[in-house]
């Protein structure tokens, strides 16, 4: 960077001009979001909105509709200022439904956006620190918490009133832009006030001078630095300690720095909050797992937005998300003086997907797209239906019963099918009834076997001696490898009893697809059984027709084309067909 434009007023420029941009973390991963188009879909017979940022790249999401919408509705409303600001969007459900992905995708998504020319995060840097007293051989200090230089800006004077004029006067803001812009104030952080002060003292309160002591600098966007996007997993109890979120005091500073009350001697990017803590998302993978002391510090950060060491504070902006198994979250709610921490997170319940439809995109990402290979190095073959059949058979595991709908009219309809003259809004209806009861585990979609079973089921089915002998990756083979997993892996017996009667069910489906795939092969038409369903009913309705001539053709218009055809009713072709469905009537 070219030393023009490292200098603040060069950057209150750029702000103005509207090359660069200054928003709190909410508001720059609501912007990216409504960016990209967004489209209305149904989704078991409800009208919900699906984003595009979401399905891009090659590994992308896929389904969680529900949930989606709940994390854009929450950043919007934090971004305008709503109670969400200061609350955590935690992600709730059982292991292997793509909680975590769903974070890391929206991460790099983020790091991918800030990346872009006019999106950049900027911060600022101290400079010529050694002609100040009291600093030993530092001549260099970062903003701790990558603070933006507006904060810088709307911090430049003792009295905020005169800032105000300043930004009007040098920086040509107006009224209403410098309004706009004090909506995000918040006062610099401790070691930067501090090291401000000092730099007033010195120059004797030029602001000119002082500003010489300043340069902006980019917020570097590496992932591996935990910078923008952090992550902390839950440790155990003896390792962790508040240290890793907040810093501490650092004995390398303390050996340059004179005065004790000098806040810059804690070290702050020591913990993970200070690198996010600019406009940054800070993940807590596993957030309950954590220690009491430790989720007591979240709950300050959580509220305050602040990193508080010793009574000194440093204001932090940035998006805290979170993930937690049902096991766990249960067990945190059953201690109820833990209730304050609950009171500030915005809870989500993920569900597995439970479209059959959507899980093929899914099942594909646990095969793989690499060519397989057997352990002798042969070329492995994939059943064109291992797909099919694996889907099926996790999605029917992940359908609750219910007395209105069969599990495969349950499966159909959620897959937005149509089951016989069952509709869509009892599906509709038996959803909201699982959703009124307050056992989140019986709800719709929140049991079952998850993507991590699936994963495992596919290692046991390429490792059976009948996939490596065969040189093939049967799919009626998947339902064994599918129990195996039931019976290693569930550990509570009615949810045994009832997935191995799932699979029972789906390999019941697989069977008559191969068998409809079968007939329409012999009949060399890829669609043989429709037609023959169809020419039945339209004989079933010309049989009565009066203009039916006794060489028992049928002469009528098509509805979907509007084409004039003949048919020539068969009744023997009728009966058959009745005998086979065993109608009587």
């Amino acid at each position: 960077m070219d030393d023009n434009r490292k200098r603040l007023q060069d950057h209150l420029a750029a702000v103005k001009e509207g090359r660069r941009h200054f928003e709190n973390a909410f508001q720059g991963v609501t912007r990216m979001i409504l960016e990209s188009p967004i489209e209305k879909v149904v989704v078991n017979g409800k009208t919900t909105y699906d984003f595009a940022i979401f399905r891009q790249g090659k590994k992308h999401i896929i389904g969680m509709y529900d949930e989606l919408n709940s994390f854009v509705s929450y950043v919007k409303d934090a971004a305008e200022g709503g109670s969400s600001k200061e609350m955590a969007f935690v992600l709730v459900g059982e292991p292997g439904n793509g909680k975590t992905f769903f974070v890391d995708f929206l991460c790099s998504k983020y790091r991918e956006f800030l990346s872009r020319e006019g999106n950049r995060k900027y911060t600022f840097r101290f400079i010529n620190i050694d002609q100040l007293e009291g600093y030993g051989r530092l001549k260099v200090i970062e903003s701790q918490t990558y603070e933006d230089p507006m904060i810088l800006a709307m911090n430049l004077f003792e009295d905020r009133d005169e800032t105000k004029r300043y930004l009007g006067e040098k920086a040509g803001f107006s009224e209403e832009e410098i309004e706009d812009l004090y909506e995000n104030y918040r006062p610099l952080g401790a070691c930067s006030g501090y090291i401000w002060n000092n730099i007033r003292s010195h120059t004797g309160g030029n602001i000119a001078d002082m500003l010489h002591f300043v340069e902006i600098v980019p917020v570097p966007l590496t992932e591996s630095l935990g910078t923008i996007t952090g992550k902390y997993p839950a440790k155990d109890k003896i390792t962790s300690s508040a240290v890793d979120l907040l810093g501490e005091e650092s004995i390398q500073r303390l050996l340059h720095i004179t005065d004790t009350n000098n806040p810059y001697r804690f070290d702050l990017r020591r913990g993970a909050l200070a690198r996010v803590a600019g406009g940054g998302i800070h993940f807590s993978d596993e957030i309950y797992k954590n220690k009491k002391d430790l989720v007591q510090v979240y709950l300050g950060v959580i509220q305050n937005r602040t990193i508080e060491i010793d009574g000194y504070k440093w204001p932090i902006d940035s998006l805290i998300l979170a993930t937690s198994n049902n096991m766990e979250f249960y067990r945190f709610l059953a201690e109820k003086e833990e209730a304050p921490i609950v009171d500030r997170c915005r809870i989500c319940y993920v569900s597995h997907n439970t479209n059959y439809k959507l899980q093929k995109d899914l099942t594909g990402y646990a095969i793989g797209s690499e060519a397989r290979t057997t352990l002798t190095k042969e070329k492995l073959h994939q059943d064109p239906n291992l797909n099919y059949a694996a889907s099926v058979a996790v999605v029917l595991t992940r359908l609750p019963r219910s007395e209105k709908l069969t599990p495969i009219e349950t499966m159909k309809l959620a897959a937005g099918e149509v089951a016989g003259e069952k509709s869509i809004k009892t599906l509709a209806e038996v959803i909201d009834t699982l959703n009124q009861d307050p056992e989140i585990t019986n709800r719709f979609g929140q049991k079952g076997l998850g993507q991590r079973n699936l994963g495992r089921a596919l290692q046991l089915l390429i490792e059976s001696s009948e996939t490596n002998e065969g040189e093939c990756m049967f799919a009626y083979h998947i339902f064994k490898a599918l129990e195996r997993i039931v019976l290693d892996y569930v550990s509570e017996a009615n949810d045994r009893i009832k997935y191995l009667e799932d699979l029972k069910t789906a390999k019941g489906l697989y069977r008559e697809k191969i068998m409809t795939e079968m007939f329409n092969a012999y009949m060399d038409e890829p669609f043989a059984i429709r037609k023959d369903v169809m020419n039945y009913v339209n004989m079933i309705i010309g049989i009565d027709a009066e203009s039916l001539g006794p060489d028992r053709m049928w002469k009528y218009k098509d509805p979907q084309t509007g084409e004039l055809k003949a048919l020539k009713i068969d009744e023997r072709f009728i009966k058959s067909v009745e005998e086979r469905l065993q109608l009587k009537t």
